[in-house]
């Protein structure tokens, strides 16, 4: 994988398109950007973690924060899953983002005692889904494999990196609460860096 980016670098001008073509501009000049790398399409943990996210998404957008998640899947893979977000999602089947930005795989996504609980309840609502046809199952071969590690990244509409998370197993992600806090934080920082100091 790529270099680990670090809080206080600047990415690059990102001109996405979401599995609903719409483009997806990363820094956003309207404000922070929440980009959190997820896993496969129909991966129940990480259907766990986004529905949290859905549920609050109001508190999200009173933050100023815009969502925008990314999938080691296809277009097609994702939108079953993925379309009626109210958030945009980025399919990228080669990983290219991934490398850009160091989001990892290894055996410690599943293999740490703290994801297998999150992976019952995950499974639980996923299986629930499906029987009332609202999704299908996942494959058992995603593109990507299984082992892929979150990470999460907070971009000031400057570019720069106000904060970031890599996860050490599946479900070791940022909470809504975090998200919030760390946008404050964020815009806190940017209203003192804008007062101009007297001598």
């Amino acid at each position: 994988m790529g270099h680990r980016v670090t809080v206080g670098s600047t990415i690059r001008q990102l001109r996405l398109t979401s599995i609903r073509s719409k483009e997806v501009s990363i820094p956003d000049p309207a404000g922070l950007v929440h980009l959190q790398f997820r896993r496969f399409a129909g991966c129940p943990i990480c259907d766990l973690h986004l529905q949290s996210i859905v549920g609050r998404h109001g508190d999200l957008a009173e933050a100023a924060i815009r969502e925008v998640v990314v999938f080691h899947s296809t277009v097609e893979e994702l939108l079953p899953y993925c379309g009626v977000l109210p958030f945009e999602t980025v399919a990228d089947p080669e990983k290219r983002l991934y490398r850009e930005f160091g989001a990892e795989a290894g055996l410690r996504a599943l293999a740490d005692p703290r994801v297998w609980m999150a992976i019952v309840h995950g499974v639980l609502r996923s299986s629930k889904q499906t029987l009332l046809g609202r999704t299908p199952l996942p494959t058992l071969h995603p593109r990507g494999g299984r082992l892929g590690l979150p990470a999460d990244f907070l971009i000031a509409p400057s570019g720069r990196v106000a904060a970031c998370k890599y996860g050490v197993h599946a479900y070791d992600q940022w909470t809504v609460d975090e998200i919030v806090a760390l946008a404050r934080r964020a815009h806190a920082d940017a209203a003192g860096a804008a007062v101009p100091v007297r001598g």
